[in-house]
């Protein structure tokens, strides 16, 4: 009697605190395992917002295909964890077709947690989650994050802000 077993594939979680480096962990990680990154963060899934955001330049993704990143136009616009669940779980298949691994780079917990548990995704029953959490003391912690601040205002966060800031929007939807 053949039995049939269900073959899973890998999706790799990486989970580290705010600014510390989840982009070039991901980027590192890509050519080793053969894959792709799926942006996870809340503010990057928005175009523009660059320094907002903190998204990676072009030239330190190596050539590392990025998906899910400033695919929102309007940071005006509500854009859900279960719209994040229905785009990362098309991109997952489309990763794990073309032969490749699917990384998704952490940054918005709820989009992850509504990826993997909502019944809908059926992640648990289609994928195995590998999760991989970087953890720091708060010493360093504080540094790097000071670093990463000194080096966002440097790239324009003040005008960046203001130039999506008006006191008539309404700030219950979108960032």
């Amino acid at each position: 009697m053949a039995m049939n077993a269900v073959i899973k594939k890998v999706v790799a979680f990486i989970m580290v605190a705010t600014r510390l480096g989840k982009s070039k962990l991901s980027v590192s990680l890509a050519p080793r395992t053969g894959g792709e990154i799926i942006n996870s963060n809340k503010i990057q899934v928005y175009r523009g917002l660059d320094a907002l955001g903190n998204k990676i330049p072009k030239v330190e993704k190596l050539g590392v295909p990025h998906h899910l990143l400033g695919h929102v136009g309007n940071p005006d616009e509500e854009y859900t964890a279960r719209e994040f669940g229905f785009d990362a779980t098309s991109v997952i298949e489309q990763i794990i077709n073309s032969g490749k691994v699917p990384i998704v780079r952490g940054g918005s917990n709820s989009f992850i947690e509504t990826l993997v548990k909502d019944p809908d995704f059926k992640f648990k029953s289609n994928y195995l989650g590998c999760f991989i959490w970087l953890d720091v003391s708060p010493n360093v912690f504080n540094t790097f994050v000071s670093k990463q601040v000194n080096q966002m205002v440097n790239q324009g966060l003040a005008e960046e802000v203001r130039g999506i800031f008006a006191l008539d929007k309404d700030y219950t939807k979108g960032i």
